[in-house]
């Protein structure tokens, strides 16, 4: 979340370059430290939070994550991009974290390539012993419903006999009066025009998972900074 205001230490805003804020921050600029964070905590708590799957875990290891950023960017060399460096701290944090919690953990590599017995069990499970299946089924009835009405009347009418009744082309092309190549014609657009819907809203929903609000971007930058003007990372001047 970009901090839009200007800090009292120098003219810093949401455009400042990434290498003038951390020469800065390097330096002890608190209110430079402060803007990288902004810029940054919504993917960074969203990387945390897809490892620990946890919000207040997350915030935890973000916030250390951040203090082990703030220690090391004397070494950061703009080889890589700031955002790219933190991410691999953040990575390594929430990691580090689950090694502890757990006897071992799959290495992060041989994840990609294997599903845990865990997951797999929670896949193969039959979905109806899970406590929210019926709510979860109720939203997916209502959204396609949502959806179908929305659907050219022409089209509507094919996908419901066709898809929701599974009457055949034939049954469909006497009821309708129409030949079967346009009962298949008008069936594919309407399915097509489904899949298109759905994965526009798939896109607008995704944007708003695991919401970062206001609220939370402050509470992480507010605590990041009490720990590193007591461990005196800061410079008392730019806290």
């Amino acid at each position: 979340m970009p901090n839009t205001q200007s800090q009292s230490s120098g003219l810093l805003s949401a455009h400042t370059p990434d290498p003038d804020l951390v020469s800065r921050a390097a330096l002890g600029d608190a209110s430079a430290f402060t803007e990288i964070m902004r810029r940054h905590n919504r993917l960074l708590f969203r990387t945390a939070r897809s490892i620990l799957k946890n919000d207040a875990e997350a915030e935890d290891a973000l916030q250390e994550a951040y203090l082990n950023a703030w220690r090391a960017l004397k070494g950061f060399r703009s080889e890589a991009t700031l955002s790219t460096w933190l991410v691999r701290i953040v990575v390594n944090e929430s990691l580090g974290r689950l090694r502890r919690k757990t006897a071992s953990v799959i290495p992060l590599d041989a994840a990609m390539n294997a599903i845990d017995s865990d997951i797999q069990a929670s896949l193969s499970d039959d979905p109806e012993h899970h406590p929210d299946y019926a709510v979860m089924q109720t939203q997916m009835r209502q959204l396609l419903e949502a959806r179908i009405d929305l659907l050219p009347e022409a089209f509507r009418t094919v996908f419901m006999l066709r898809a929701v009744e599974e009457l055949s082309v034939e049954q469909i092309s006497h009821a309708l009066d129409i030949p079967e190549a346009t009962v298949r014609t008008r069936f594919f657009r309407a399915r097509s025009l489904l899949r298109e819907g759905l994965a526009s809203q798939m896109d607008i929903a995704l944007n708003d998972t695991f919401a970062f609000d206001g609220a939370r971007c402050d509470r992480i930058v507010a605590g990041v900074l009490d720990r590193a003007n007591a461990e005196g990372l800061a410079n008392p001047k730019t806290s």
